[in-house]
């Protein structure tokens, strides 16, 4: 299977550019899913398909909750932080709030924990399984204002996704 991207997304940064990225993430999503209900071969695969399909990222992954931490998982990247507190960061923060956070400016971000150094935006999304919150996916970028609504948005959908082959165990 071979995923590509249409090449009016990598060129600019307008909402329908991005809207047809997703789309196409989706598209390419949903078929490298189908069939398989192995959660850590499709979280890996999950952060595989982001890293290398969204221009601007250095940092593409999971972080499953175990008790009142956040702990790492697959991922894309540069080796990241372990173990995260809940409600520390952005990651732990989502955790708390149960809603994506999108931080334009790492530096901004009270209690931001700079796992690499070269980030300067964050998005985190929650990742959810029968109703509970069960970790986040977390794209991190070295351009500062990487991340908008429109992002948001599309990476959420994306999740909802891989949401769908999670099966209770």
């Amino acid at each position: 299977m071979t995923f590509t991207i249409s090449d009016a997304a990598y060129g600019t940064d307008t909402p329908a550019a991005k809207q047809a990225m997703y789309a196409d993430l989706r598209s390419q999503l949903q078929g490298l899913l189908a069939g398989e209900s192995d959660f850590i071969a499709n979280t890996a695969n999950f952060s595989s398909l982001v890293f290398n399909t969204m221009p601007g990222l250095n940092w593409a992954g999971f972080y499953f909750l175990k008790g009142e931490e956040l702990v790492l998982g697959p991922f894309q990247g540069k080796p990241a932080c372990i173990r995260i507190k809940k409600g520390r960061g952005v990651c732990g923060t989502t955790v708390v709030e149960g809603k994506s956070i999108v931080v334009q400016d790492v530096h901004a971000f009270p209690g931001h924990i700079a796992c690499d150094v070269n980030s300067r935006s964050e998005l985190v999304v929650p990742v959810f399984a029968h109703g509970e919150i069960i970790g986040v996916f977390d794209l991190d970028s070295p351009l500062t204002g990487r991340f908008d609504d429109v992002d948001a948005q599309g990476v959420e959908s994306q999740v909802r996704v891989l949401e769908t082959t999670i099966v209770a165990e």
